[in-house]
Protein backbone atom coordinates (compact mmCIF):
# COMPACT_ATOMS: atom_id res chain seq x y z
CA UNK A 1 0.00 0.00 0.00
CA UNK A 2 1.28 3.35 -1.02
CA UNK A 3 1.50 6.45 1.37
CA UNK A 4 -1.26 8.31 -0.11
CA UNK A 5 -3.61 5.31 0.36
CA UNK A 6 -2.16 4.07 4.15
CA UNK A 7 -2.47 7.58 5.21
CA UNK A 8 -5.99 8.34 3.59
CA UNK A 9 -7.52 4.72 5.33
CA UNK A 10 -6.08 5.51 8.90
CA UNK A 11 -7.82 9.21 8.01
CA UNK A 12 -11.16 7.40 6.68
CA UNK A 13 -11.27 6.09 10.43
CA UNK A 14 -11.20 9.17 12.02
CA UNK A 15 -10.85 10.03 15.76
CA UNK A 16 -11.33 7.14 18.29
CA UNK A 17 -9.62 5.37 21.19
CA UNK A 18 -6.43 5.16 19.57
CA UNK A 19 -6.62 7.84 16.95
CA UNK A 20 -6.43 11.12 17.07
CA UNK A 21 -6.21 14.44 14.52
CA UNK A 22 -3.60 17.46 15.41
CA UNK A 23 -4.13 20.02 13.22
CA UNK A 24 -0.69 21.86 14.22
CA UNK A 25 1.57 21.71 17.14
CA UNK A 26 1.69 24.96 18.73
CA UNK A 27 2.24 24.05 22.60
CA UNK A 28 4.40 21.07 23.66
CA UNK A 29 2.53 20.59 27.14
CA UNK A 30 -0.90 20.43 25.36
CA UNK A 31 0.35 17.72 23.00
CA UNK A 32 1.30 15.48 26.29
CA UNK A 33 -1.37 15.38 27.44
CA UNK A 34 -2.68 13.24 24.52
CA UNK A 35 1.25 10.88 24.57
CA UNK A 36 -0.22 10.32 28.61
CA UNK A 37 -3.85 9.29 27.81
CA UNK A 38 -2.52 6.81 24.93
CA UNK A 39 0.15 5.53 27.16
CA UNK A 40 -1.81 5.02 29.82
CA UNK A 41 -4.37 3.54 27.98
CA UNK A 42 -4.26 1.11 25.16
CA UNK A 43 -1.63 2.99 23.19
CA UNK A 44 -2.53 5.04 19.95
CA UNK A 45 -1.30 7.02 17.19
CA UNK A 46 -1.22 11.06 16.27
CA UNK A 47 -1.73 11.84 12.95
CA UNK A 48 -0.05 15.01 13.44
CA UNK A 49 -1.31 18.16 10.47
CA UNK A 50 -4.81 16.65 9.60
CA UNK A 51 -7.62 18.99 10.73
CA UNK A 52 -10.19 17.29 12.92
CA UNK A 53 -12.75 17.25 9.76
CA UNK A 54 -10.15 14.95 8.29
CA UNK A 55 -7.77 17.66 5.85
CA UNK A 56 -4.88 16.81 5.87
CA UNK A 57 -3.19 20.36 6.00
CA UNK A 58 0.56 19.35 6.36
CA UNK A 59 3.37 19.98 9.50
CA UNK A 60 4.27 23.72 8.79
CA UNK A 61 7.62 23.40 10.18
CA UNK A 62 10.87 21.93 11.69
CA UNK A 63 9.92 23.81 15.15
CA UNK A 64 6.33 21.46 15.25
CA UNK A 65 8.11 18.33 14.81
CA UNK A 66 10.54 19.48 17.74
CA UNK A 67 7.81 19.69 19.97
CA UNK A 68 6.62 16.45 19.45
CA UNK A 69 9.77 15.29 20.94
CA UNK A 70 9.92 18.02 23.14
CA UNK A 71 5.91 16.77 24.32
CA UNK A 72 6.95 12.79 24.68
CA UNK A 73 10.51 13.54 26.31
CA UNK A 74 10.43 16.80 28.42
CA UNK A 75 6.62 17.32 29.05
CA UNK A 76 5.89 13.58 30.06
CA UNK A 77 7.17 11.61 33.71
CA UNK A 78 7.96 8.92 32.91
CA UNK A 79 9.67 9.75 29.91
CA UNK A 80 6.65 8.18 27.19
CA UNK A 81 7.86 6.02 24.32
CA UNK A 82 6.86 7.24 20.98
CA UNK A 83 7.71 6.42 17.50
CA UNK A 84 7.52 8.99 14.64
CA UNK A 85 7.20 8.40 10.53
CA UNK A 86 6.78 11.27 7.94
CA UNK A 87 4.70 10.54 4.94
CA UNK A 88 4.39 12.85 2.12
CA UNK A 89 0.83 13.20 0.38
CA UNK A 90 -0.03 16.03 -2.26
CA UNK A 91 3.20 18.11 -1.51
CA UNK A 92 2.13 17.73 2.69
CA UNK A 93 3.90 16.43 5.25
CA UNK A 94 2.42 14.46 7.87
CA UNK A 95 4.15 12.90 10.96
CA UNK A 96 2.23 9.51 12.21
CA UNK A 97 3.21 9.82 16.39
CA UNK A 98 2.38 6.52 17.59
CA UNK A 99 2.23 6.34 21.29
CA UNK A 100 2.44 2.52 22.85
CA UNK A 101 0.79 1.55 25.94
CA UNK A 102 3.36 2.20 29.01
CA UNK A 103 4.37 -0.86 31.62
CA UNK A 104 5.59 2.08 33.72
CA UNK A 105 1.90 4.18 34.58
CA UNK A 106 0.70 6.24 35.04
CA UNK A 107 2.59 8.63 32.73
CA UNK A 108 1.85 12.23 33.78
CA UNK A 109 1.90 15.16 31.79
CA UNK A 110 3.72 18.09 33.34
CA UNK A 111 1.70 21.37 33.36
CA UNK A 112 3.16 25.25 33.50
CA UNK A 113 3.63 24.48 37.54
CA UNK A 114 5.61 21.20 36.19
CA UNK A 115 2.77 19.65 38.53
CA UNK A 116 2.36 16.21 37.04
CA UNK A 117 -1.06 14.99 35.68
CA UNK A 118 -1.91 11.48 34.29
CA UNK A 119 -4.62 11.27 31.41
CA UNK A 120 -6.54 8.29 29.79
CA UNK A 121 -7.99 7.94 26.38
CA UNK A 122 -12.02 7.35 26.26
CA UNK A 123 -13.27 7.25 23.12
CA UNK A 124 -12.03 10.01 21.22
CA UNK A 125 -11.37 12.05 24.38
CA UNK A 126 -8.35 12.74 26.63
CA UNK A 127 -9.88 12.38 30.31
CA UNK A 128 -7.71 13.15 33.61
CA UNK A 129 -7.32 10.01 35.21
CA UNK A 130 -9.24 9.36 38.25
CA UNK A 131 -7.63 8.45 42.05
CA UNK A 132 -8.65 4.75 41.47
CA UNK A 133 -7.02 4.96 38.01
CA UNK A 134 -3.83 6.12 40.24
CA UNK A 135 -4.46 3.05 42.93
CA UNK A 136 -5.23 0.21 40.20
CA UNK A 137 -1.76 1.19 38.82
CA UNK A 138 -0.09 1.39 42.50
CA UNK A 139 -1.24 -2.19 43.14
CA UNK A 140 -0.29 -3.51 39.39
CA UNK A 141 3.09 -2.51 40.41
CA UNK A 142 3.62 -4.16 43.59
CA UNK A 143 5.50 -7.25 43.20
CA UNK A 144 4.33 -9.30 46.24
CA UNK A 145 0.42 -8.92 44.27
CA UNK A 146 -2.53 -8.42 46.23
CA UNK A 147 -4.61 -10.08 48.21
CA UNK A 148 -8.40 -9.49 48.94
CA UNK A 149 -10.24 -10.27 52.17
CA UNK A 150 -13.43 -9.98 52.87
CA UNK A 151 -13.63 -7.34 55.55
CA UNK A 152 -16.49 -5.55 56.83
CA UNK A 153 -15.41 -2.56 54.94
CA UNK A 154 -15.59 -4.07 51.96
CA UNK A 155 -18.89 -5.74 52.86
CA UNK A 156 -19.99 -1.97 53.63
CA UNK A 157 -18.94 -1.24 49.70
CA UNK A 158 -20.28 -4.20 48.08
CA UNK A 159 -23.48 -3.35 49.89
CA UNK A 160 -23.46 0.17 49.31
CA UNK A 161 -23.64 -0.39 45.86
CA UNK A 162 -25.98 -2.71 45.46
CA UNK A 163 -28.79 -1.49 43.04
CA UNK A 164 -26.67 1.81 42.67
CA UNK A 165 -24.05 3.64 40.33
CA UNK A 166 -22.63 5.91 42.15
CA UNK A 167 -19.19 8.43 41.50
CA UNK A 168 -16.63 8.45 44.35
CA UNK A 169 -18.12 11.08 46.70
CA UNK A 170 -21.35 9.70 46.92
CA UNK A 171 -20.15 6.38 47.29
CA UNK A 172 -17.90 7.75 50.49
CA UNK A 173 -20.85 9.33 51.74
CA UNK A 174 -22.77 6.27 51.73
CA UNK A 175 -20.48 4.01 52.75
CA UNK A 176 -19.33 6.00 55.38
CA UNK A 177 -15.63 5.06 54.79
CA UNK A 178 -12.60 7.38 54.45
CA UNK A 179 -12.03 8.44 51.30
CA UNK A 180 -8.37 6.62 51.00
CA UNK A 181 -10.10 3.35 52.23
CA UNK A 182 -12.24 3.56 49.77
CA UNK A 183 -9.85 4.15 46.73
CA UNK A 184 -7.55 1.15 47.93
CA UNK A 185 -10.72 -1.34 48.19
CA UNK A 186 -12.52 -0.32 44.64
CA UNK A 187 -8.76 -0.44 43.19
CA UNK A 188 -8.69 -4.24 44.58
CA UNK A 189 -12.67 -4.97 44.12
CA UNK A 190 -12.57 -3.63 40.17
CA UNK A 191 -9.26 -5.78 39.80
CA UNK A 192 -10.92 -8.66 41.11
CA UNK A 193 -14.01 -8.13 39.26
CA UNK A 194 -16.30 -7.68 41.91
CA UNK A 195 -16.95 -3.98 40.86
CA UNK A 196 -16.82 -2.38 37.31
CA UNK A 197 -16.62 0.87 36.97
CA UNK A 198 -17.84 3.32 33.31
CA UNK A 199 -17.34 6.73 32.17
CA UNK A 200 -20.65 8.99 31.85
CA UNK A 201 -21.74 12.35 31.88
CA UNK A 202 -18.14 13.31 32.64
CA UNK A 203 -17.65 11.14 35.84
CA UNK A 204 -16.54 7.69 37.06
CA UNK A 205 -19.78 5.58 38.10
CA UNK A 206 -19.33 2.41 40.09
CA UNK A 207 -21.41 -0.29 40.53
CA UNK A 208 -21.35 -4.18 41.57
CA UNK A 209 -20.54 -6.98 39.39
Amino acid sequence: MDERRYLQSLIKEGEHQQQDFKYRVSDAQKLAKSVSAFANTDGGRLLIGVRDDGHPSGVRSEEEIYMMHQAAYRYCRPEASIKFDTYHIDGRTIVIATVPPSDRRPVCALHDNDKPCAYIRIGDENIVASPVHLAIWRESQNPQGSIMTYTDSVKKLLDSLQDHRLTLNQLVRRSSLPRHKVITLLSRLIRFHLVQWEYSEQQFLFSAC
